[in-house]
Protein backbone atom coordinates (compact mmCIF):
# COMPACT_ATOMS: atom_id res chain seq x y z
CA UNK A 1 0.00 0.00 0.00
CA UNK A 2 1.39 3.22 -1.08
CA UNK A 3 1.70 6.04 1.71
CA UNK A 4 2.01 9.88 1.34
CA UNK A 5 3.15 11.60 4.50
CA UNK A 6 2.96 15.60 4.12
CA UNK A 7 4.52 17.87 6.47
CA UNK A 8 5.68 21.31 6.92
CA UNK A 9 2.47 23.30 7.26
CA UNK A 10 2.07 25.48 9.86
CA UNK A 11 1.00 29.10 10.97
CA UNK A 12 2.41 32.21 8.65
CA UNK A 13 1.97 36.08 7.82
CA UNK A 14 0.82 36.92 4.54
CA UNK A 15 3.99 37.46 3.12
CA UNK A 16 5.81 34.20 4.01
CA UNK A 17 6.93 31.22 2.81
CA UNK A 18 6.70 27.90 3.28
CA UNK A 19 7.68 24.78 2.10
CA UNK A 20 5.61 21.10 2.10
CA UNK A 21 7.35 18.35 1.65
CA UNK A 22 5.30 14.78 0.64
CA UNK A 23 7.63 11.56 1.53
CA UNK A 24 6.45 8.33 -0.84
CA UNK A 25 6.69 4.94 0.42
CA UNK A 26 7.95 4.00 -2.81
CA UNK A 27 10.18 5.68 -5.98
CA UNK A 28 8.49 8.31 -7.12
CA UNK A 29 9.61 7.55 -10.56
CA UNK A 30 6.56 4.95 -10.32
CA UNK A 31 4.10 7.35 -10.37
CA UNK A 32 3.09 8.83 -13.90
CA UNK A 33 1.95 12.27 -11.80
CA UNK A 34 2.48 13.92 -7.99
CA UNK A 35 0.92 16.64 -7.39
CA UNK A 36 -0.34 18.92 -4.34
CA UNK A 37 -4.21 19.96 -3.70
CA UNK A 38 -6.05 22.08 -1.36
CA UNK A 39 -9.34 22.29 0.14
CA UNK A 40 -10.50 25.23 1.53
CA UNK A 41 -13.31 25.24 4.27
CA UNK A 42 -16.58 25.16 2.51
CA UNK A 43 -14.63 24.81 -0.56
CA UNK A 44 -13.61 21.97 -2.80
CA UNK A 45 -10.39 20.05 -3.76
CA UNK A 46 -8.24 21.85 -6.66
CA UNK A 47 -5.22 21.34 -7.75
CA UNK A 48 -2.24 23.27 -6.74
CA UNK A 49 0.54 22.06 -8.34
CA UNK A 50 1.47 19.18 -10.51
CA UNK A 51 4.53 17.16 -11.92
CA UNK A 52 4.42 14.81 -14.24
CA UNK A 53 6.75 11.70 -14.70
CA UNK A 54 8.91 13.56 -17.41
CA UNK A 55 9.15 16.48 -15.62
CA UNK A 56 6.47 18.51 -17.06
CA UNK A 57 4.98 20.98 -14.60
CA UNK A 58 1.73 22.75 -13.84
CA UNK A 59 -0.13 25.13 -12.12
CA UNK A 60 -3.10 26.48 -10.88
CA UNK A 61 -3.57 30.32 -12.24
CA UNK A 62 -3.54 31.09 -8.97
CA UNK A 63 -0.43 30.21 -7.90
CA UNK A 64 1.43 31.00 -10.64
CA UNK A 65 4.62 32.57 -10.21
CA UNK A 66 4.70 32.15 -6.94
CA UNK A 67 4.80 28.35 -5.94
CA UNK A 68 7.01 26.23 -7.59
CA UNK A 69 6.44 22.38 -7.24
CA UNK A 70 9.64 20.00 -7.62
CA UNK A 71 10.82 16.46 -6.27
CA UNK A 72 14.37 14.59 -5.36
CA UNK A 73 14.12 10.64 -6.59
CA UNK A 74 16.79 10.03 -4.42
CA UNK A 75 14.88 10.89 -1.33
CA UNK A 76 11.04 9.89 -2.68
CA UNK A 77 10.30 13.49 -1.85
CA UNK A 78 7.90 16.06 -4.32
CA UNK A 79 8.17 19.13 -2.31
CA UNK A 80 5.81 22.68 -2.46
CA UNK A 81 7.64 25.85 -2.17
CA UNK A 82 5.12 28.64 -1.62
CA UNK A 83 6.02 32.16 -1.93
CA UNK A 84 3.96 35.27 -1.55
CA UNK A 85 1.54 33.71 0.95
CA UNK A 86 -2.13 35.03 0.83
CA UNK A 87 -4.56 34.72 3.05
CA UNK A 88 -6.44 33.00 0.67
CA UNK A 89 -4.13 30.46 0.23
CA UNK A 90 -5.22 29.20 3.89
CA UNK A 91 -6.02 25.43 3.07
CA UNK A 92 -5.56 21.77 4.09
CA UNK A 93 -2.49 20.86 1.52
CA UNK A 94 -3.23 16.95 0.42
CA UNK A 95 0.02 15.65 -1.88
CA UNK A 96 -1.18 13.25 -4.79
CA UNK A 97 0.54 10.34 -6.68
CA UNK A 98 -0.53 8.58 -9.29
CA UNK A 99 -0.29 4.98 -11.00
CA UNK A 100 -2.34 2.44 -11.35
CA UNK A 101 -4.48 4.11 -9.01
CA UNK A 102 -4.91 7.73 -6.85
CA UNK A 103 -3.16 7.96 -3.77
CA UNK A 104 -3.44 10.29 -1.32
CA UNK A 105 -2.04 11.77 2.17
CA UNK A 106 -3.68 12.79 4.64
CA UNK A 107 -2.83 16.43 4.43
CA UNK A 108 -0.96 19.27 6.02
CA UNK A 109 -3.01 22.46 7.41
CA UNK A 110 -1.49 25.85 5.90
CA UNK A 111 -2.52 28.96 7.69
CA UNK A 112 -1.90 32.45 6.24
CA UNK A 113 -2.72 35.56 8.58
CA UNK A 114 -3.60 38.92 7.39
Amino acid sequence: QVQLVESGGGLVQAGGSLRLSCAASERIFSFSAMGWYRQAPGKQRELVARIIIDGRTNYADSVKGRFTISRDNAKNTVYLQMNSLKPEDTAVYYCHAFSTANYWGKGTLVTVSS
